[in-house]
């Protein structure tokens, strides 16, 4: 059928729009062909009403809806409609309860019938809008899609009440403007043939809903059509007033706007006019007269239109004005119904809207109106910046008050708060923080920090606490990090002295810390960057002064050369100017003999060198200067004759003479002056110069005169011929000394005989003293018994005196005596008069009995009271002190679970040192096989290139997730952190589950997740698989339970997990055991028949009359079961089938309810989680109805299969082929059948109302069944059963260990990639991190190796299996509120001693009342009692704490009290509004409690303490473990220095090879290591200049070790220290090129060849 056109509808229009499926005025059609072309026309139509409702709806809610032809389908869920609610009612609908509102659910499983909510809270909507119930569909027509027309009959109904509203804009009237294709029209028109339905009019809409909404029609449709008439005719006034027509019921009219209503209203008039004549072209349905006239709703709406245009004009006027008030006034216009309008904002909205207005005028290209949205949003921006300054306002003023206070931790907590807008603070830096803001804030001028202050002093104090953390744990690179960042406002930061800084601030933190300063302040760490700063600047002109001071030397002038070594920048040391000639001759004299020795012409002098030039030239000058005096005045001395003057002169060290001896003096004095004569005889030049030749050559001049020597040969020089010389000084001395030496030789033995003689008289002497000790050894019974007597005699002389005193004082003896007895006879009496007082003991029973009564009536309003009174807690407090012992248990629980936690980090700690130990050694072993490599190829090296060497030491032949990589070691770990996080933490895989299909999520479990937990195969692992199904049936019955029956209807996955893995090996072993003996028993009676059908009985009895009988029956053979209960002999036969019926069913019944212990744990927990689950969801359910949802699940799900089919269950054994017979299944049905109703409470009638002699039976058996569930869910938890606790992972030696596919790896680890927002929508969620790490799913041949023999070999590589030993990477959350928790426990036991001793009706009354003396009195024989029992506790049993709080007085510990309150107060704990009732509660508890308080603190005492020691065999462990590694590594670093050692010792030819060669330090310069590439470049240095720098390498005292120094033309610049095992682990990490001493570019693997070759090579 072609698409045609209609022809013109009236003479008005003059081009028609086209009408599909119109009648042309030359076409003649058949009556079926008419009928035809109308049917295909209500499809278009309907079409185009369906566009009309998709585009609308895309206008409100701003997303993109299916196409037309598909838009029914997609409504069917109701996500669009519940969307559309919240749109126009968001506060009946909220977003966040819509179901499946991204739509995954729908898109992977289809409909649910939570779907229907979303349709429900549409409706709903609608409903509190007001719109008339008559457009609405039912929930079925959306649903289940049996009336979609209806529902887009209804959003056009809402479009167009919504835009009377203003809500919403007008629906447009798209018919004749849209295309569709002729297949779309015919399958509508198919569609619409299914529904069967009458098509709603929507034409009629309009005046459908002014008839719904008013109160007198009549009047109603005369109001709107006056104001049409008045639209048509043109005249603002008029309208105006027909508009204000009361039966018109239109609101919000503004006169002042009267023409543009009148405007509006006549273009939607003529618009619609216009619509109404395209759809009536060809049309012979009776027309409604609101198809061309505007309806109220309509005018409505367009008058809401203008106003809305009007208001936001304002709103533009005042935001062009900057007007605030007028913006505020037209902010506040009904017609924008803008929420959350606050006067007080309005420069907050003035400055966004303005902002908002520039923005969108900078997009646009022009100035536009912002919209209404727009200016909601601008207000809702603005009233949260306003909230959040006056937020940051108060959090300021707490900061400055903290600040002033001083209290560190209380600032760091405000500085912390969201509220003040501040950078991010590190508590353990508290002090800091507290110090220096004290500091800023008392420099204010105000004495208040602002929040910008705040800002940039907590943004720099924050970066100077990370500077101070990294600095104590020793990271280098994070110093420098933090160093270099923007926040830290280090100034004269320069990157080549990066390693500077961080040595110099090092060691200003460790002296710090010596001094007792915990932190370096911004000021220390800025003078220390600027000191370092001065000292590379020092070092840099020192270079250039060494640089002039050789152009100087070269030159060979010696006064350029003084003023180059005068330089102040050179800062060499003792420079004397009038040296010059002989400075000149030392430098000149080292940089030839340098140049020789390194054959380089253009050698330099060094700083060292130009340094030792200067000493030696000074110290030559001294030296020759003393000579010259010395020689001087021995000449002067052997003229004037004066031996001993001469002797003196010539033992002078000036003159340096060898051999003079003093008996020599005149020898030596007539020796000189006669060669002194002989050299006058020659004559006297009378010169005043004498040369004196030194050692080293040089020649130094002496004036006689001036005693003043110098370098320079003066002018006319002489030598004077008259003087000695050193030399001739020495020859004849030396002469004399050893005529004398040979004289005195004889001499030489006397003190040998002198020793000798001493000897002899010191054996005399001992052997005299040895004789005279043995006489005394002899007679030493004798001596003992001397002393004895003389001992005796004095004590019996003591004795005799002290006796004569007694006798002489007889009177004063008998009067003591007396008065003792006198005291005891009174006391006698006394105890005697107090006995016979019988009547005291009747009034002590009475009043012990009323003291009863009121104590029972007391305690009763301790227990029932949910405030306990002060007073009546002040009776009972007295109970605490018979177990005084509770508290320091709560201390000590405290102190093991603080020794727990620390012993955890501590063993983390180790455990992540031998993992790093394990890497470095497999480094060693793998350097020890590139080592020999580079041994067996020694000779081959020499000839490669440096790029073969490098190869050669970075190849790494090891493939797959377990080579020695980085890459592969880090995405090994991160997979053993993956998995380790899936199985401790259960809500991961629980949401996973849900959030796959079923056909996924069941393999998912068969494989995965039972992969994952090694199938429960030991005690930890059944744990963790026991806590995922807990968590996954707790998330499916929150989630997706609605009502209780759905658990049992809905057939749950978590369900099938439990059974599945509960008829496992373990689970059928006990099922066997509890089932197998019974059901043998049944299968092996012959003889039982259990038949319960009476059709069955009747065909049967009837068959076996005929047998008998031989004539055809003459009853009916098809009979209902009512029929069949008439005949007695079916009666008889169903009786006796029910009497075995029910023996059968009682011996199972027996069995199962007595068998708890068989009953797998694993289905007793699920139980037990499945009714409290579900008695939380549906808190009205009875526990009947709890109870038979946990029959369904231990009976109906789990035994009542096994019961059914033996065979298949494995409960009894079946031969090959063996099967069992019809009888057999029917009699094990039969029972399996009466157990069910026995378990469910169900009876049997209807179709097995011939049971129903079997219901009293059935009732004792729900009874019995009801029970044996109660029982099942009282197992305990987990936790109790299995004993594990948070630490029991820590405490194991063996880390947990999972056997994988690399297939399931792969698949586990995309699921989680797929559905990671779903499954931790929480960003900081720890899942993240880990997935972050891990990146995109690798492949096959990334886990397995594509050097693997696996892959090709295998048909499949990804069943490759894979050992993964799981590893935490997060630590355990430590218990930051035991500080907080000793400080409660503390002033509770304060509070129960000020309580006790002074009474009062509330706590505050008794703090703020002074004590008396006597309750002062009191108090302190409360502490001493309290100390006298301490002292009587057990050493085992006593607490580390002491008793000294409580040893204080009572108003002091008042005031404890009140500053211990006032912190609880700040932290949250109580409250001074109920008078801190909270603690007096808390201590009626423990009155109360105290037996069960202290059960459970020594079980978890005995908890813990075994935690503590599992965690101390652990960390032995581990300590052991790093001892053997240690020894390990050493012994590989020994081995592999004893190859170096020994290679020598064979080279140089010794063939013991076994002492040890010392080994000498490596000397290369830079010129040379860039040749061979370990050197890449130095900044700042040209290669060129390489030559002057030098390097040492030396090795250091322990095997491998290097301290390599660094020196520029002999200036030493640093020192670093180079860990071999350091450079493996660079290698490893794929580090090729390192910085040495922040300048220096090292080839990594070529520096490692180069330390192996040269000391560890063969």
């Amino acid at each position: 059928m072609s698409r045609t056109s209609i022809s013109s509808y009236s003479e008005d229009l003059e081009s028609p729009k086209p009408q599909y499926g119109s009648v042309l005025d030359n076409e003649r059609l058949s009556a079926e062909e008419m009928d035809e072309r109308r049917m295909q026309n209500i499809a278009y139509e309907y079409l185009c009403h369906l566009e009309e409702a998709k585009r609308w709806m895309e206008a409100c809610l701003g997303d993109e809806l299916p196409p037309t032809t598909e838009l029914e389908e997609g409504l069917m869920n109701g996500v669009y409609l519940a969307k559309l609610a919240h749109f126009f009612a968001p506060k009946v609908v909220s977003e966040n309860k819509i179901y499946d509102k991204e739509q995954t659910r729908y898109k992977a499983m289809g409909l649910h019938y939570r779907h229907t909510d979303n349709t429900v809270k549409w409706m709903r909507a609608m409903e509190e809008i007001g719109l008339p119930k008559i457009f609405y569909p039912e929930t079925t027509d959306v649903y289940d899609r049996k009336n979609m027309p209806r529902t887009i009959y209804c959003v056009h109904a809402l479009s167009l009440y919504l835009f009377k509203l203003g809500v919403a804009p007008q629906i447009q009237d798209l018919y004749g403007k849209v295309k569709f294709t002729e297949e779309e029209i015919t399958n509508m028109r198919k569609e619409l043939d299914k529904y069967g339905i009458q098509m709603p009019s929507f034409s009629k809409i309009g005046g459908i809903l002014a008839t719904e909404l008013s109160v007198d029609e009549a009047a109603l449709h005369a109001a709107v059509i006056a104001i049409n008439e008045s639209i048509e005719r043109g005249v603002s006034s008029e309208t105006l007033s027909a508009l204000h027509n009361p039966n018109a019921m239109l609101v919000n009219l503004c006169d002042e706007l009267a023409p543009v209503y009148q405007n509006t209203l006549y273009k939607a008039k003529k618009t619609k006019q216009a619509s109404a004549r395209n759809k009536s072209v060809g049309m012979s349905d009776e027309r409604d007269v609101y198809e061309e006239l505007l309806t109220q709703a309509e005018i409505q709406g367009n008058i809401n239109q203008v106003n809305v245009r009007g208001a936001l004009q304002n709103v533009d006027r005042a935001l062009e004005n900057r007007d605030e008030a007028m913006m505020t006034s037209a902010l506040k216009m009904q017609a924008l119904a803008l929420a959350g309008v606050n006067s007080q904002n309005g420069s907050w909205y003035l400055e966004q809207l303005c902002s908002d207005r520039k923005q969108k005028a900078h997009e646009k290209g022009a100035m536009e109106l912002l919209n209404r949205e727009e200016l909601q949003s601008g207000i809702r921006i603005a009233n949260e910046e306003a909230s959040r300054h006056g937020l940051k306002l108060k959090a300021v003023e707490n900061i400055n008050a903290l600040i002033r206070r001083g209290g560190a931790a209380d600032t760091v907590v405000a500085l912390m708060q969201p509220e003040a807008q501040l950078p991010d603070v590190y508590p353990f830096a508290a002090e800091l923080y507290q110090n220096e803001l004290y500091s800023l804030q008392q420099q204010s001028p105000s004495g208040e920090l602002s929040h910008e202050e705040l800002y940039v002093a907590v943004e720099m104090l924050s970066s100077v606490a990370l500077i101070n953390q990294t600095l104590a744990s020793g990271n280098r690179p994070g110093v420098w990090k933090a160093m270099n960042g923007n926040a830290a406002g280090l100034t004269s930061l320069e990157d080549e002295s990066a390693q500077r800084y961080v040595d110099a601030l090092m060691a200003l933190k460790t002296q710090a810390s010596s001094e007792g300063k915990e932190f370096l302040t911004w000021n220390d760490i800025q003078t220390c960057v600027e000191s370092v700063n001065a000292a590379v600047q020092e070092e840099h002109d020192r270079i250039v002064a060494i640089g002039m001071i050789n152009e100087a030397v070269d030159q060979g002038d010696p006064q350029k050369t003084i003023q180059a070594l005068l330089m102040p920048t050179a800062k060499l040391e003792d420079v004397d100017p009038s040296l010059a000639k002989h400075y000149q001759d030392l430098l000149l004299e080292a940089k030839l003999q340098k140049a020789k020795a390194t054959e380089d012409p253009s050698a330099a002098l060094w700083l060292g060198e130009i340094q030792d030039c200067i000493h030696r030239g000074n110290q030559n000058t001294q030296e020759a200067q003393r000579l010259a005096v010395g020689v001087a005045a021995v000449n002067i001395a052997v003229d004037e004759g004066d031996p001993g003057q001469t002797l003196g002169l010539l033992r002078s060290p000036d003159i340096g003479l060898r051999g003079i001896m003093d008996e020599c003096a005149d020898t030596y004095q007539d020796e000189l002056a006669g060669r002194k004569c002989d050299k006058s005889k020659e004559g006297d030049n009378g010169s005043e110069w004498v040369r004196h030749r030194l050692r080293d050559g040089h020649d130094y001049y002496f004036n006689l005169q001036s005693l003043q020597g110098t370098w320079e040969e003066p002018k006319n020089f002489m030598n004077n011929n008259t003087q000695l010389g050193r030399d001739e000084i020495q020859n004849s001395t030396g002469q004399v000394t050893a005529a004398y030496n040979r004289e005195q030789m004889w001499v030489a033995h006397e003190p040998l005989i002198t020793r000798f003689q001493a000897y002899c008289r010191g054996y005399m002497a001992r052997r005299a003293f040895t004789e005279k000790l043995g006489f005394f050894r002899e007679q030493l019974p004798a001596i003992t018994k001397i002393q004895a007597t003389w001992k005796g005699y004095k004590q019996r002389k003591v004795y005799q005196d002290r006796l004569q005193t007694l006798h002489s004082h007889d009177d004063a003896v008998i009067k003591i005596q007396s008065l003792v007895r006198m005291r005891q006879q009174k006391k006698r009496y006394q105890d005697r008069r107090n006995f016979y007082h019988n009547n005291v003991d009747s009034i002590v029973k009475i009043q012990a009995f009323l003291r009863a009564n009121k104590a029972r009536e007391n305690y009763r309003t301790l227990i029932s009271e949910r405030d306990a009174p002060v007073n009546v807690v002040r009776k009972f407090v007295h109970l605490l002190d018979q177990n005084d012992q509770d508290f320091q248990e709560e201390l000590e629980v405290m102190r093991l679970r603080e020794e727990v936690m620390t012993e955890i980090r501590d063993t983390r700690q180790l455990e992540q040192d031998l993992n790093t130990m394990d890497i470095k050694i497999g480094l060693l072993v793998k350097n020890r096989i590139t080592l020999e490599d580079v041994v067996s190829h020694s000779t081959k090296l020499k000839k490669n290139t440096k790029d073969q060497v490098q190869d050669l030491m970075s190849a790494d032949k090891q493939k797959g997730l377990k080579s020695l990589s980085k890459e592969k070691r880090q995405k090994l770990e991160a997979y053993q952190h993956l998995l380790y996080l899936l199985q401790t933490h259960p809500t991961y895989l629980a949401k996973l589950i849900f959030q796959m299909p079923q056909n996924r999520s069941t393999k998912f479990m068969d494989t995965v997740i039972f992969s994952l937990y090694n199938y429960g195969s030991n005690l930890r692992e059944e744990y963790l698989l026991l806590k995922l199904f807990k968590t996954a049936l707790e998330e499916e019955i929150k989630s997706k339970v609605d009502q209780i029956q759905d658990i049992v209807t809905g057939n749950p996955t978590v369900i099938k997990m439990v059974l599945s893995y509960n008829r496992g090996h373990r689970g059928q072993t006990a099922m066997r055991k509890l089932l197998a003996p019974l059901v043998k028993e049944i299968l092996e009676d012959k003889s039982l028949n259990i038949n319960t059908n009476p059709v069955e009985v009747y065909k049967l009895w009837v068959n076996q009359m005929e047998s008998q009988t031989g004539e055809a029956s003459k009853l009916p053979y098809d009979v209902a079961p009512e029929q069949a209960m008439t005949h007695e002999e079916v009666q008889k036969r169903m009786e006796s089938s029910i009497r075995c019926l029910r023996m059968a069913a009682d011996k199972f019944l027996v069995s199962i309810t007595s068998s708890m212990d068989n009953i797998p744990y694993g289905m007793c927990c699920i139980a037990k989680v499945l009714r409290n689950s579900l008695r939380e969801k549906f808190p009205d359910a009875s526990e009947d109805e709890l109870l038979k949802i946990v029959g369904n699940l231990l009976y109906y799900r789990y035994m009542n299969p096994a019961i059914v089919a033996p065979d298949g269950f494995y409960i009894i054994d079946m031969l090959a082929g063996g099967q069992l017979s019809s009888d057999q299944r029917r009699n094990l049905g039969s029972i399996a059948k009466v157990l069910q109703f026995a378990a469910s409470g169900k009876c049997f009638e209807g179709e097995n109302a011939h049971l129903a002699s079997m219901n009293d039976y059935l009732t004792i058996s729900y009874v019995k069944f009801r029970k044996f569930f109660q029982t099942a869910c009282e197992v305990p938890e987990p936790e109790e059963k299995f004993n594990i606790d948070e630490f029991s992972d820590l405490v194991t030696l063996t880390k947990p260990v999972v056997y994988t596919t690399v297939g399931e790896l792969i698949d586990t680890h995309s699921l989680l990639l797929e559905h990671e927002d779903a499954i931790a929508p929480d960003h900081n969620d720890p899942l993240h991190e880990l997935l972050q790490d891990l990146g995109e799913k690798p492949s096959v041949e990334f886990l397995v190796g594509e050097g693997s023999p696996n892959v090709g070999k295998e048909a499949n590589p990804g069943k490759t299996e894979l050992s993964l030993t799981l590893q935490n990477k997060f630590e355990v959350l430590e218990g930051d509120d035991t500080n907080m928790k000793s400080l409660l426990l503390k002033t509770k036991r304060q509070i129960v001693d000020a309580v006790r001793v002074q009474p009062g009706d509330t706590l505050m009354e008794i703090l703020q009342t002074p004590a008396t003396n006597e309750q002062e009195l009191e108090h302190q024989r409360l502490v001493q009692r309290r100390v006298a029992q301490e002292a009587k506790t057990p050493e085992k049993v006593k607490s580390s704490n002491t008793l000294t709080d409580s040893e204080q007085p009572l108003g002091q510990k008042k005031r404890e009290i009140v500053k211990s309150l006032q912190i609880l107060e700040s932290s949250g704990i109580v409250s001074a509004d109920n008078n801190y009732q909270y603690l007096i509660n808390d201590i009626a508890k423990d009155i109360r409690n105290q037996r069960r308080y202290r059960q459970r603190r020594k079980a978890e005492l005995v908890k813990l303490q075994q935690t503590l020691n599992g965690l101390n065999m652990k960390s032995q462990f581990c300590h052991e473990q790093a001892d053997y590694y240690n020894k390990y590594i050493k012994t590989c670093l020994d081995n592999l220095d004893r190859g170096k050692s020994t290679g020598k010792a064979v080279h140089r030819g010794d063939m013991k090879g076994k002492k040890k060669v010392k080994q000498t330090t490596l000397r290369y310069t830079a010129a040379r290591l860039h040749e061979k590439g370990i050197i890449l470049g130095i900044d700042d240095l040209q290669p060129s200049q390489f030559k002057n720098v030098l390097f040492d390498i030396i090795p250091g005292d322990e095997v491998g070790n290097f301290d390599v120094k660094a020196k520029f033309m002999g200036v030493e610049m640093q020192k670093v220290q180079l860990h071999f095992q350091d450079l493996l682990q660079m290698q490893y990490e794929g580090v090729a090129v390192m910085r040495m001493f922040d300048k220096a570019k090292v080839n990594v693997n070529l520096l490692i060849f180069l330390l192996n070759n040269k000391f560890y090579g063969k």
